[in-house]
């Protein structure tokens, strides 16, 4: 398949576990910098070939097929990531620059050799879960947005949502690491803001880093 199908459907596949993003052919179209036509006739072009399912104004959801296709690439981006942060520590934001563009180029013999050099990991340094070798995502999630935690708990730090250069910059500067731990200090809910304690750190996060930073509690 190409690479614009498998970034068609890998978005769907990303949006649709994603609250707060839809599935709408001008969704897709924004996030993939494609006309929200071009996104249409990839649709119905994928709905031919047994990908998706489309209906005119209706949200885009993937078949087995396609859900199949995007846990696929999904794997081998996942896999990359945590590879390249290994060897080369480089910034959350850079592995996934380079894997975005190196998941397409991956067989899925080499998918599984570096799966099995780096112990078959199940998360990768995003805290995002990696698919198995059969297309299965073989972890529970029962984390809950930092927005969501409560006061005076401690919580170890889930999941990082987001592919924002400034936002990892701010979380390296400010240990905010995958699997570090945190406590919330005060829950401002009239202004939707959360103050952290985390090591010698303490800060205030707005609501759009709050709702893409997840936690598990301790």
């Amino acid at each position: 398949m190409s690479v614009a199908i498998e970034n068609f459907v890998k978005a769907i596949y990303n949006n649709d576990k994603h609250d707060i993003k839809d599935t709408k052919p001008g969704n897709i179209a924004k996030q993939l910098g494609i006309s929200s036509p071009a996104a249409t006739d990839m649709a119905k072009k994928l709905a031919a070939k047994d990908l998706l399912h489309y209906e005119k104004y209706q949200a885009l959801q993937l078949t087995e097929k396609g859900k199949k296709m995007a846990l696929n690439v999904v794997r081998k981006h996942r896999l990359w990531e945590s590879l390249l942060f290994k060897m080369f520590d480089l910034s959350l934001h850079d592995i996934h620059r380079e894997a975005e563009l190196l998941e397409h180029q991956t067989s899925d013999l080499l998918a599984e050799k570096i799966s099995e050099y780096l112990g078959h990991p199940k998360f990768d340094p995003h805290g995002d879960p990696i698919p198995n070798a059969d297309g299965k995502i073989t972890t529970t999630d029962t984390s809950i947005t930092l927005a969501d935690a409560e006061e005076g708990k401690t919580y170890t730090i889930a999941r990082l949502m987001s592919d924002d250069k400034e936002f990892f910059d701010f979380c390296a500067q400010n240990g905010i690491k995958y699997r570090n731990t945190l406590t919330v200090s005060k829950q401002f809910s009239g202004n939707k803001m959360t103050q952290i304690a985390i090591g010698s750190n303490t800060i205030v996060l707005n609501e759009n880093f709050t709702k893409i930073i997840y936690v598990d509690e301790n």
